[in-house]
């Protein structure tokens, strides 16, 4: 093993023209987006990109589907402090809106970066948040070191230095971190959108032609200008009005439209919608028609690993930047706490109780430690009183009423036998009174399976295999003991 240590500086930086993917860099780094470049740079030509009907209505249900999920705060470890840095930080988001911030940084992952300033205050001796604002993205640059820079009327070239701990920033979609830019979801719709507008202009010209006939006007040889503008006029009168006149030796033909091509048109916006939906939500059968319930909810679950991408990203870059600087300023020494948001569903606890029972009754139980993943902590095993071992759950009323018929079919016996017959009623009876520890478990599971089941024949097949099975080392001993009990017992009563 070598001593030599690993070098501990960045060498592959995209500073002092040391990308050589980017031919030139002066004060400020270009975006690295081939369509925004070639069109100055300017991110306005992706918010026209966000004025489509099926781009607003696919990514209004991405966002959505993440500001309605529950956002918690978890303390970043146990200590006293840890906890009180949490509630801290719940306190401040709750202040500030958290949905509604998280909805606006949100569209950094359509444009590829967001930037929001935080408005720090002095309160009781403590830093707090007395409001964030998520700022516009086109308004800023980032140098060659990677650091924010804000552009202004009097300063475009190099744009202001952004004092650190004052903006929180996050960049996504590109495939390597030497894009401090990103690469957002409108670089991907900007081509089906310019296709889907340019296609619903032929589209309204060949409805145009198909529902209102073009107007052939012809004049004679010889015509004059005068004569030529009076048929146009008379043309144009076509659309509008209800009878039109023409001049002497003039002809009017109306030219209908081939009724092809409505249907070509219709497949084609089809399409450019359907495309649009893949990128927004990698799928397209939350917003188009399916052709099935199980396609539909394997795209349904696509989408939700989607949103659970984005409420990732918001709160991991907000926890790795405002939180920790909350945490570091106001509590010292405290581990920061985390936001996150509760996107999958929520388990059906009930269900999953019922299906433990029934494991239960088939021989298996969960262990500590995914009761605790299942059902969260705060549960302990019961522990007998007695023996210190934990303690099953009583037997169920089937059960307990079985016995207790059983006791009294004892007691009449004994009023009746001989003392043979009693002394071997007397063992039985010993027997019994350990069902608890002997055979309850096996008893209980399988009554339990029956009234939750109702299933006989399930029930058979269990108590077959439990027939099956080898009995308990303790079942065995204490039925050897009951033997040698009522032998005894009856060698004694039959000398009295």
């Amino acid at each position: 093993m070598s001593d030599k240590k690993p070098p501990l500086i960045e060498i592959a930086t995209t500073g002092r023209g040391r990308d050589i993917t980017q031919p030139w860099i002066g004060a400020l780094q270009p975006p690295q987006d081939s369509i925004l470049f070639s069109r100055g740079g300017d991110l306005k030509i992706y918010e026209e990109v966000l004025r489509d009907d099926q781009v607003k209505s696919t990514f209004t249900q991405r966002r959505s589907a993440v500001i309605s999920a529950e956002w918690l705060i978890k303390p970043g470890g146990d200590s006293p402090k840890d906890k009180q840095a949490a509630d801290f930080l719940q306190a401040q988001l709750e202040k500030i809106g958290w949905d509604n911030v998280t909805d606006k940084m949100l569209y950094g992952v359509f444009f590829g970066h967001a930037v929001a300033e935080v408005l720090w205050a002095a309160e009781g001796g403590k830093v707090v948040i007395s409001g964030i604002k998520v700022r516009n993205p086109r308004r800023f640059r980032y140098d060659p070191e990677g650091k924010l820079r804000l552009l202004t009327m009097g300063n475009m070239m190099t744009g202001e230095l952004l004092p650190e701990k004052k903006f929180w920033t996050f960049s996504t979609g590109s495939f390597h971190d030497d894009n401090p830019y990103g690469l957002g979801l409108a670089h991907y719709l900007y081509w089906p959108v310019w296709f889907k507008r340019n296609g619903m202009k032929f589209w309204a010209v060949f409805l145009e032609k198909f529902g209102a006939p073009t107007a052939k006007g012809s004049y004679p040889r010889g015509a004059s200008e005068e004569e030529k503008n009076r048929l146009l006029q008379a043309l144009s009168a076509i659309q509008t009005d209800a009878g039109v006149i023409l001049p002497e030796g003039m002809a009017i033909d109306l030219i209908e439209a081939a009724r092809r091509g409505s249907a070509d048109y219709d497949t084609f916006i089809s399409r450019m919608d359907a495309a649009i939906s893949k990128v927004v939500l990698s799928q397209t059968m939350t917003t188009d028609n399916g052709s099935s319930l199980s396609q539909a909810k394997v795209h349904s679950d696509v989408r939700d690993d989607v949103v659970k991408a984005d409420a990732d990203l918001v709160c991991s870059s907000f926890n790795e930047s405002v939180a920790r600087w909350l945490t570091e300023w106001n509590f010292p020494g405290a581990i920061p706490p985390k936001v996150w948001r509760r996107v999958e569903e929520e388990p059906d606890l009930k269900m999953q109780s019922e299906t433990d029972k029934n494991l239960f009754a088939m021989g298996y139980k969960r262990t500590a430690e995914s009761v605790i993943e299942i059902y969260g902590d705060g549960f302990e095993p019961v522990e007998a009183a007695s023996t210190g071992t934990a303690r099953r759950a009583p037997a169920s009323a089937s059960s307990t009423a079985s016995f207790a018929e059983a006791s009294g079919v004892i007691a009449d016996l004994r009023g009746r036998n001989t003392a043979d017959q009693l002394a071997l009623i007397e063992g039985a009876d010993a027997l019994a009174g350990e069902y608890e520890t002997l055979i309850g478990d096996r008893v209980d599971g399988l009554l339990a399976l029956l009234d939750e089941t109702k299933d006989i024949k399930l029930f058979s097949e269990r108590l077959s295999e439990i027939l099956k099975s080898a009995p308990p080392p303790a079942l065995v001993k204490a039925l050897e003991n009951a033997g040698i009990n009522a032998k005894l017992l009856g060698m004694g009563n039959a000398q009295r």
